[in-house]
């Protein structure tokens, strides 16, 4: 018997749709189901790559974290990665497929795309008892749904109850749930089962006469009010959220580190960790004036590294970096960012940009760029060569994923350290670091969610402030454990307020399987 859906639709983007379908998979796994997310159609600068090497979006990789399960490129078949202006790279089924127009994307491929989508899901189904389906943005895009396969289509498909989400923090939420309905086909209107609203402040009985009219107005009942949850750590899905990260409190002695905000950035949750340590203070920048005299500087992984090399150029960033650097600042960089802080980017096919075959880059590493089609995606175990240089960090092993379209050489044999992938002795290099310079790059992602090098690097950057390194009664910070520990966080804010028995109602499920 396939299994039963359930699909969580917003009244827009950012209202917390991946959350909730994040928290809803962890409390279907808690009472003994088998349950998985799915997402038909993601847009997204932050990926996953999956143990067969497959890409998807990180959202369903998180999902499927929380539902205990192992993410697969069906949970999220069609992954849509903006690389320019009203261009997307399109990854289906886990692999770049084209860069496309958005017009060309709409006219030529979405009528292809049904049939993928919706076998993706048939697979799912055969293999779970619960599939948790999100939505994208709103299904009330009047210019979009007559080319719908993310939203209330997929629910027809899926047979499944929709809940429809809206941010209370944003302002306007009864307006947008009205409106939303109101919009939506009468066939539409009969799939929606209820509303839950997302990010409330404050006393929930406040809301009680506004609910009241809701459900009078909408025949419909409201699940639940979940209250907005600024501790919370888990994995967000695009960069709209990096605006809402919140500065600590502390005081001289939080470590201050800047990530470059460039306008293509990507996977930004590799500095989650970073983020979460008690002696950091993670800050996002935009611009050489906001950059101050920060610790370390990180330049981020990026959708297109050559566009977003003339970004540091033409803001005045490069410039900026290249003299904290010399003066001693550590930098240090990512995928793209790691490209970026070579010698020359060289772009012969125009892979990256088109009439753009070469830039110069930061100078930093002796290294050069060469980007094509072909591209890389993996998980990778790797470690740091015992180069004395690195230090404490000498010898660590590593594990991350690669995503990328280029392959870097050394320039030169020496001076740099390594950071190689595959058997000792076997391994090619994926990152380096100067032994003049306070500076290293990698393609490794995730390289901050290794807990012992995390935390040996922070304690050089403290030694460098004079202060001693940081020790706790439970030792080294463990993400593995402060994400499990969130997800069952998640758990219960949304046991304690959402109507859990009449959501198991809706979905057609006793508490039990």
């Amino acid at each position: 018997m396939p299994a039963k859906c359930i699909m969580f639709q917003g009244t827009a983007s950012h209202v917390g749709k991946s959350l909730l379908t994040a928290g809803l998979c962890r409390i279907l796994k808690q009472d003994g189901f088998k349950v998985a997310p799915f997402k038909s159609q993601n847009m997204a600068l932050n990926s996953y790559v999956t143990v067969d090497g497959l890409e998807m979006g990180r959202a369903q990789g998180v999902q499927a974290e929380a539902a205990g399960i192992i993410p697969t490129v069906d949970m999220n078949p069609i992954l849509l990665k903006p690389k320019e202006d009203m261009v997307a790279q399109v990854i289906v089924m886990g692999k770049p497929l084209a860069d496309m127009s958005a017009r060309g994307y709409r006219d030529d491929y979405l009528p292809k795309a049904l049939k993928i989508v919706s076998d993706a899901l048939d697979r799912l189904r055969a293999t779970y008892d619960v599939v948790v389906l999100e939505g994208a943005g709103s299904p009330a895009e009047i210019n979009l749904k007559d080319r719908d396969i993310v939203n209330m289509k997929m629910a027809e498909i899926a047979e499944a109850p929709v809940i429809l989400i809206a941010d209370i923090d944003r302002g306007g939420v009864f307006a947008s749930l009205i409106g939303t309905m109101e919009l939506l086909t009468p066939v539409e209107r009969k799939r929606v089962a209820g509303f839950v609203i997302n990010k409330f402040r404050g006393d929930v009985s406040l809301l009680t006469p506004a609910l009241d009219f809701l459900e009078q107005r909408t025949g419909l009942p409201v699940l639940g009010v979940v209250p907005f949850a600024g501790d919370l750590e888990i994995e967000d899905e695009d960069s709209v959220s990096l605006f809402d990260k919140q500065k600590k409190v502390g005081g001289g002695d939080l470590l201050d580190i800047a990530v470059l905000r460039l306008p293509r950035i990507s996977n930004f949750t590799d500095f989650d960790p970073l983020a979460a340590e008690q002696d950091v203070q993670l800050r996002y920048v935009e611009g050489p004036g906001a950059l101050g005299s920060p610790d370390a500087l990180i330049i981020p992984g990026t959708k297109n590294t050559s566009a977003d090399l003339l970004f540091l150029e033409t803001s005045g960033l490069a410039k900026v970096l290249k003299e904290r650097c010399a003066a001693g600042t550590p930098v240090v960089g990512i995928c793209g960012g790691y490209q970026m802080l070579g010698r020359e980017l060289l772009d012969p096919d125009e892979t990256e940009s088109k009439g753009v075959n070469r830039l110069e880059a930061l100078g930093l590493l002796p290294l050069s760029t060469t980007f094509s089609p072909l591209k890389i995606t993996r998980q990778v175990k790797a470690r740091v060569s015992p180069h004395p240089s690195w230090g404490e960090l000498a010898g660590l092993e590593l594990n991350g994923y690669e995503i990328r379209h280029g392959q870097s050489e050394a320039t030169e044999a020496e001076p740099y350290m390594a950071i190689s992938a595959g058997s000792p002795g076997e391994g090619n290099i994926i990152g380096m670091a100067a032994t003049d310079l306070p500076v290293f790059g990698t393609y490794l992602h995730n390289i901050f969610h290794n807990d012992l090098f995390r935390r040996r690097w922070l304690d050089g950057l403290r030694t460098r402030r004079g202060l001693p390194p940081l020790t706790t009664e439970s030792g080294t910070l463990s993400m593995e454990e402060r994400r499990q520990q969130n997800y069952d966080y998640l758990a219960r804010i949304l046991r304690s307020n959402l109507n859990m028995e009449q959501l198991y109602r809706i979905i057609g499920i006793a508490n039990l399987p």
